[in-house]
């Protein structure tokens, strides 16, 4: 016998309990800290309003990080207006959300702790100047570690298609980190990086 409909939902407080910060941190990785926190909050309203009509054609997960995506990119439509250098430095805000890319060891010294984080840094200001559909992939891919197929359910294209993004945007980030970030080894031996350039906002194209 099936089971009713009140039976197999979750209610809202255990999906905001599970997502609030997955989903916080993945606006931050999209459109920045600054935003991130009242885009979430508008997030989960919609989540809560449309609640009732979600019927499980797909997982939770990607329901939600599709409402999350179509926020952000509803987001980034509304700020077209602003100046490109003022989203682009928002852009490149470190967020203690997402300190888990630098992954440093809590025994690591202060210096080699910079490093990486300078690093980190680096390579989030060339992600942040990828054209926005290899950028939202790549994230979802790479560092929200969702699969191909949950990928196209959450943007609404074709599995061929993600594969297709992917592969090119990994390939522009391999391009532009070679061009606008220089890696090298410091006097300790540890691999460190510059940016070669001091703004990347040309990079969106």
């Amino acid at each position: 016998m099936a089971k009713r409909a009140s039976e197999t939902k979750p209610d809202f407080q255990s999906i905001y309990s599970s997502y609030n910060e997955k989903i916080r941190r993945y606006l931050t990785r999209l459109i920045g800290e600054g935003e991130a926190d009242d885009v979430t909050q508008e997030v989960f309203l919609k989540i809560n309003a449309a609640l009732d009509s979600f019927r499980g054609d797909s997982s939770l997960s990607t329901w939600i990080y599709r409402i999350a995506t179509n926020a952000a990119m509803d987001y980034r439509r509304k700020s077209l207006t602003i100046p490109q250098e003022q989203v682009t430095d928002r852009g490149l805000t470190s967020d203690p959300a997402c300190e888990e890319e630098i992954a440093v060891d809590p025994g690591t010294s202060p210096d080699r702790q910079l490093i990486r984080k300078e690093m980190n840094d680096c390579i989030k200001g060339v992600v942040d100047g990828l054209p926005e559909n290899y950028r939202t992939v790549l994230i979802l891919s790479d560092l929200e570690e969702l699969k191909n197929n949950e990928i196209a359910e959450v943007l609404d294209i074709s599995l061929e298609t993600v594969k297709i993004r992917l592969h090119r945007a990994r390939a522009r980030l391999k391009k532009e980190l070679e061009h606008h970030c220089s890696f090298y080894k410091d006097e300790r031996n540890e691999l460190a990086c510059d940016r070669k350039v001091p703004s990347l906002k040309f990079l969106k194209k």
